[in-house]
C-alpha cells in the first residue's frame, strides 16, 4: 500500500483538516509532517466541532495512529494542553506517537519571535509569534533542542547554556530584554518529559515498517504551496516545507513510497499575513465573503484577507507538488452571488501572465484577470453527487478543473464530515 501526501493549493486555510478526517478512517497511519501550532484544522463530527493546532487530523479517527513526524517542532505546553482538551471530550489520544527527532520550541524562540517580529515595524512579515521561525533556524544552525534531549538531563542543560550564551546577548543588548535563566528553562523543559517519553519513537522506521506491512500513510502538511519556504511568496513564508517535498523529508519517508499527493483548494481564496495576494477583496465583497465563510484563523483568530480563486496560483500548486487530484472545499460558501469571477491569468506591467511570474517584484504588481461565471441560488449542503448540484454550480467546478491542473476528485459542500461529493476515489 502507498504513502499519500495532502497538501495546500493556496495560502492555507483550504479545509485540510475536512481532507483528512474524511480519508482517516480509511488510512492507517496520519503524519504531520512539518509547522508547529502557528496553524490549525476544524474538523465537524456529528455537529461537533474540534480545533487542532498541533496534533494531526488523525487523532479524531478511531483506528488511525496520529505521528508527529521529525519536521515538526513542538510548543509542549500548547501538545499536552491540547491532548487533555481531547480527552476531557471523550476523545483517545493514547495512539499518538512523537518523532524523538522533532525540535522543541524552547521559551527563547518565543520570546525573539515577538520581539524580532515588533522590532521589524512596518517590515514585519505576519508571524503568529509563536516561536516557529526562531525554532527552525536554530535547527538550521545546529543548536536546536530536539525530543530526544529531554530525556537527558546532562545534554539538555548543556544544549540550553550553549544557546542561551547566545539568545541573551540578543535578547538584552538589541531589544532591551531581560535575560532567561539556564535553570527556568531546563526546569521548564524537563516538566514534561516523563509523560512524553512514552509516545516518542524512531517514527521513520515505524513508518517504514508500515509501509513494508501494506498500512496506508497520510502525510499530511501544516500550511500551504504558497507558504513553503522555498517555494512560497517568500519572505512572507512560514520556515518549513509546506509542499510535497517536504513530506519525505519531514517524516524520512523515501519519495519513491509516494503514490498519490492530493492538495486541497478552497472554492475561493484566503490568507493570513503579509504579502502579496493579487485577487484580494478590499470591499463589502471581502467582508461579506469573510463572514459567509467564517474565515477567521482557526490559531489565532485573526480575519483573513479574502479573495476570488486563483488558477495560476493552482497551475502552480499542481505543478511543484505534482498533484493527482485535488480537493474543492467550501463549494457551499459562494451559494447566492449573482456573479463568480475567476482569476485566468496576470497583467503585469501591461503583459498577460498565465503563470506564476518569477520575481517577488513582478507578483507585488500582478493585476488579476478575470474570467465571471454565473453563480446560483440553491442550496448545495445536501448534495451528494455532481448531478444534485445546480447546472451552473456544476459548470463553475467544472471550468475550475480545466483550468486548475489536475482532476477534482472531491467536492466540499458544507463543513460536516458527511457533507462532501466523491467523484474519484482518493485511495483507490
Amino acid at each position: 500500500m502507498p504513502a499519500i501526501v495532502l497538501v495546500g493549493a493556496q495560502w492555507g486555510d483550504e479545509g485540510k483538516g475536512k481532507a483528512t478526517d474524511l480519508l482517516g478512517s480509511r488510512v492507517d497511519y496520519v503524519v504531520k509532517f512539518n509547522g508547529g501550532n502557528n496553524a490549525g484544522h476544524t474538523i465537524v463530527i456529528n455537529g461537533e466541532k474540534f480545533a487542532l493546532h498541533l496534533l494531526p487530523s488523525g487523532i479524531l479517527s478511531e483506528n488511525c495512529v496520529p505521528v508527529i513526524g521529525n519536521g515538526v517542532v513542538i510548543d509542549l505546553e500548547v501538545l499536552f494542553g491540547e491532548i487533555d482538551a481531547l480527552q476531557a471530550r471523550g476523545r483517545s489520544t493514547e495512539k499518538l506517537v512523537v518523532s524523538a527527532d522533532a525540535h522543541i520550541i524552547a521559551p527563547y524562540n518565543t520570546v525573539i519571535d515577538k520581539v524580532t517580529e515588533r522590532f521589524a515595524g512596518s517590515r514585519r512579515i505576519g508571524t503568529t509569534g509563536r516561536g516557529i521561525g526562531p525554532t527552525y533556524a536554530d535547527k538550521m544552525n545546529r543548536i536546536g533542542i530536539r525530543v530526544q534531549d529531554l530525556f537527558d538531563e546532562v545534554t539538555l542543560r548543556d544544549k540550553v547554556t550553549s544557546v542561551l550564551n547566545l539568545k541573551n546577548q540578543v535578547l538584552a543588548k538589541i531589544y532591551n530584554r531581560r535575560a532567561l535563566e539556564v535553570d527556568a528553562v531546563v526546569e521548564f523543559l524537563l516538566s514534561y518529559a516523563d509523560r512524553l517519553r512514552p509516545m516518542v519513537a524512531n517514527t521513520a522506521l515505524l513508518l517504514h515498517e508500515a509501509l513494508e506491512d501494506g498500512k496506508t500513510v497520510l502525510l499530511e502538511a501544516g500550511q500551504a504551496t504558497m507558504l513553503d519556504v522555498d517555494h512560497g511568496n517568500y519572505p512572507f513564508v512560514t520556515s518549513s516545507s509546506a509542499t510535497a517535498g517536504g513530506a519525505c523529508t519531514g517524516s524520512g519517508i523515501p519519495p519513491t513510497r509516494i503514490a498519490r499527493v492530493i492538495a486541497v483548494v478552497k472554492a475561493y481564496a484566503t490568507r493570513v499575513g503579509e504579502g502579496p495576494f493579487p485577487t484580494e477583496l478590499l470591499d463589502s465583497k471581502g467582508d461579506e465573503l469573510r463572514n459567509a465563510g467564517a474565515e477567521f484563523g482557526t490559531t489565532t483568530g485573526r480575519p483573513r484577507r479574502t479573495g476570488w480563486y486563483d488558477a495560476p496560483v493552482a497551475r502552480y500548486a499542481a505543478r511543484i507538488n505534482g498533484v493527482t487530484d485535488f480537493v474543492l472545499t467550501k463549494l457551499d460558501i459562494l451559494t447566492g452571488l449573482p456573479e463568480i469571477p475567476v482569476c485566468v491569468a496576470y497583467d503585469i506591467d501591461g503583459v498577460r501572465h498565465d503563470d506564476m511570474p518569477m520575481t517577488q517584484a513582478e507578483f507585488h504588481k500582478a493585476v488579476p484577470i478575470y474570467q465571471t461565471f454565473p453563480g446560483w441560488e440553491e442550496d448545495i449542503s445536501k448534495a451528494r453527487t455532481l448531478a444534485d448540484l445546480p447546472a451552473n454550480c456544476q459548470a463553475y467546478v467544472r471550468a475550475l478543473e480545466e483550468m486548475s491542473g489536475a482532476r477534482i476528485s472531491v467536492i466540499g459542500v458544507g463543513p460536516g464530515r458527511d457533507q462532501s461529493i466523491v467523484l474519484n476515489d482518493l485511495l483507490a
